[in-house]
């Protein structure tokens, strides 16, 4: 690789991973009562699975996959809790204990919030899929396996492809991509080579028994993202839903 092309690869890296988050969803043993412990050191808690999601705006906005935090969205007796790992404007890495504010299954999207009170965030730069081209360079920044902020690079293999939703419905118009994208990348963003996020990095197909990917992977595209979010963050469902 040409010098020139890794600088401009780190700069991109430097500039766009303080947005991308790292999220732990844990499930507290019946009979934990004390909600108020800070969870990973809690003995009672156990990690029910990790995912990744991405800082919509400086409200503490975070838009990440459904499936990732499906359990705490179904919990019905209180056990299950999210923790999201970010990193302030200084470059510290801190954890913030994360509410769901809406989801949408059909579209495997939601929305988390955590408080940033006095905390300054990066939101990311969202860009459109609209113009998005098969052959054009994109980047992954996940948390695959539980190893953050890892970068992942390739190109859009694909425009158009349906997958299937968490309900059962199909996410039509996905961007395929052989950027890898490993269990704990879900819910991360996918990026074009301005920096913008082009989608959410949120399925792969795999080898039989092999678990890793395949370089088959997919992402919703930006604008369905853009479409949904707002509706979420205000009404809590889509707006489909809502009708």
């Amino acid at each position: 690789m040409p010098q020139q092309e890794e600088d401009r690869l780190v700069h991109l890296f430097q500039e766009t991973s303080p947005s991308v988050v790292f999220i732990k969803d844990l499930e507290l043993a019946k009979g934990s009562n004390d909600s108020t412990k800070v969870l990973d050191n809690d003995e009672n808690a156990k990690v029910e699975g990790t995912g990744s999601g991405f800082i919509w705006d400086k409200f503490g906005h975070i838009v990440t996959n459904y499936h990732v935090i499906a359990k705490l969205a179904t919990d019905n007796i209180g056990l299950q809790r999210c923790k999201v790992s970010l990193v302030n404007a200084k470059g510290e890495s801190i954890v913030k204990d994360a509410k769901i504010v809406g989801v949408d299954p059909a579209y495997d999207l939601a929305v988390l919030k955590v408080d940033v009170e006095g905390v300054e965030v990066k939101p990311v730069s969202v860009g459109t899929s609209r113009g998005v081209r098969v052959g054009q360079s994109c980047f992954a920044i996940g948390n695959p396996y539980g190893f953050e902020n890892t970068l992942t690079t390739g190109v859009v293999s694909g425009l158009g492809r349906e997958i299937p939703a968490p309900n059962g419905a199909a996410i039509k118009g996905a961007i395929q991509t052989d950027a890898a994208i490993n269990a704990g990348n879900s819910g991360g963003p996918l990026i074009d080579s301005s920096g913008h996020v082009i989608g959410v990095n949120t399925a792969t197909f795999t080898r039989r028994g092999s678990g890793m990917s395949s370089g088959v992977n997919f992402a919703i595209p930006i604008d369905t993202v853009v479409r949904t979010i707002p509706y979420l963050i205000v009404y809590g469902t889509s707006y489909k839903d809502r009708y």
